[in-house]
């Protein structure tokens, strides 16, 4: 049976019992902050690998703690040691960082035996995820989705675009524009919000009615979803670019 008091030693001096039930812990817990990041997880291009890092960096948090404890050298050297490696991956939405930096301190804390504060921290951290994604300004998305097309270069058709974008759109935002076929044609590149009454099939076929439109795509945010977990799936067997299909 397992005796309980065996799991509040010292830093100093761990047991294996304890080494044991901190790395579990934290492996519970932060698959609970995984799993709080996946419930409430509202962008475009969801990333399984991102999942399964703030689960792996909360373990290497507690086994680090755990090797440091109380001994100044020992953090020095740990220092020392990350200072030799260069983490070069980006995050640009600022919630994923919050989630990395809940999953590390969730770590540290199961490394240092706070078994209490790393449970209730987890929960409390949660339960107001889970409240702050159903607010008014968290409910709906800004955009639903990309289009993608190309269109001849003259005034006409940038008007015919333009009332065609304002008729269907709540709001929409170029995000690129690029030449082609030597200045004649336009590659447009858009992030759009349609309107509540309009649906994807409207819009598609009010962009098809001008004459010189090709290339027309549009991926959803579900799409998107779906497209990177076949990426993951597929990438060792398909070489090529993944290109969006398009929207019949």
């Amino acid at each position: 049976m397992l005796d309980m008091s065996s799991l509040f030693t010292t830093v100093q001096n761990p047991t294996t019992i304890s080494i044991t039930y901190s790395i579990c812990l934290s492996f519970v817990l932060s698959s609970l902050i995984a799993m709080t990041y996946q419930r409430t997880y509202q962008g475009l291009s969801y990333s399984r690998n991102y999942v399964q890092a703030l689960i792996l960096a909360s373990i290497v948090a507690t086994v680090a703690m755990q090797a440091i404890g109380d001994n100044l050298a020992r953090g020095l050297g740990m220092m020392g040691a990350l200072a030799m490696i260069r983490f070069r991956n980006n995050m640009r939405d600022p919630r994923d960082m919050i989630f990395v930096f809940m999953s590390l301190a969730v770590g540290i804390a199961c490394g240092v035996y706070a078994f209490t504060i790393a449970a209730l921290g987890t929960i409390g951290y949660s339960i107001f995820a889970m409240i702050v994604s159903t607010m008014p300004f968290s409910k709906e998305d800004y955009f639903d989705g990309i289009l993608r097309f190309s269109l001849d270069n003259t005034a006409e058709e940038k008007r015919q675009l333009e009332e065609v974008m304002s008729k269907h759109c709540q709001h929409y935002s170029l995000v690129s524009l690029a030449e082609a076929s030597k200045g004649k044609r336009l590659a447009y590149n858009y992030q759009i919000k349609l309107k509540n009454d309009i649906t994807h099939d409207q819009l598609m076929g009010g962009l098809q009615e001008i004459s010189s439109m090709k290339g027309l795509r549009f991926s959803t945010q579900e799409l998107m979803v779906e497209l990177n977990k076949k990426k993951s799936k597929n990438k060792n067997k398909d070489k090529g670019p993944n290109e969006t299909a398009p929207t019949s």
